[in-house]
């Protein structure tokens, strides 16, 4: 990114990938239908109040910078979705990541691959890594992997379309060793973000499983009803 993209911007940018994912069928969108969109309550962090006339702006941003443009299917009413596919070459799990984070902010792995999937169905973490590695991998890059913190177990990842974050809360630890060092070591040091990624699988496994037992104690329990 040339220049840091302004919240505004990078809230009308996420929404335009994120409607284009999740709904395909209602896109490209209006500017009324993306100002519904920006101030959408929930999956949003923070929650915007935006104007028409602030999110006219941003878009008017975004194009300059060839990152959405008005489409040509609106017929009289104007209609606009992103550019990334054709400006960056984006393919869509890289592009659900991408939407997620800045539709939420920072996140862990596993929250991604539960919260993305409206928009693409990741199989696994490892898809997730994947995606990360790839947005990573860009010059400059598009995401970066922040600090954990004091008592949490999962780094985060976040993107830099706002530009490098500020991390201010005292005491946090050194960055551990990139997602990278973790996916291709054979073992020890840097095999902690993976251990963290399989932690976080088997979590998500534990919950489904905890899920499909209560499902199978209520079949249970109407079959005895009758």
């Amino acid at each position: 990114m040339d220049t840091p993209l302004d919240p505004i911007e990078t809230r009308v940018l996420g929404c335009l990938i994120e409607k284009e994912l999740a709904t395909p069928e209602y896109c490209p969108l209006t500017l009324n239908a993306l100002v519904n969109a920006c101030n959408q309550k929930s999956n949003r962090d923070p929650v915007l109040d935006l104007s028409e006339a602030e999110v006219s702006l941003a878009l008017t941003s975004l194009a300059h910078r060839q990152l959405a443009i008005q489409s040509g299917e609106g017929g009289r009413v104007a209609k606009y979705r992103h550019f990334l596919v054709e400006k960056l070459g984006l393919d869509p799990y890289q592009l659900a990541l991408l939407a997620e984070l800045t539709l939420r902010g920072p996140q862990t792995p596993g929250e991604l691959r539960s919260r993305a999937s409206r928009m693409a169905e990741f199989p696994d973490l490892v898809s997730v890594i994947g995606a990360y590695l790839a947005l990573e991998d860009r010059e400059p890059p598009l995401v970066t992997t922040l600090p954990r913190q004091p008592g949490r177990k999962e780094s985060r990842y976040a993107h830099l379309l706002s530009g490098p974050l500020e991390v201010e809360a005292p005491g946090v630890p050194a960055p551990s060793p990139s997602v990278r060092e973790a996916v291709v070591a054979p073992a020890a040091p840097g095999t902690e973000p993976r251990i963290e990624a399989l932690e976080a699988e088997v979590a998500e496994l534990r919950s489904e499983v905890s899920a499909l037992k209560a499902e199978v104690a209520e079949l249970m329990s109407l079959a005895l009803g009758r």
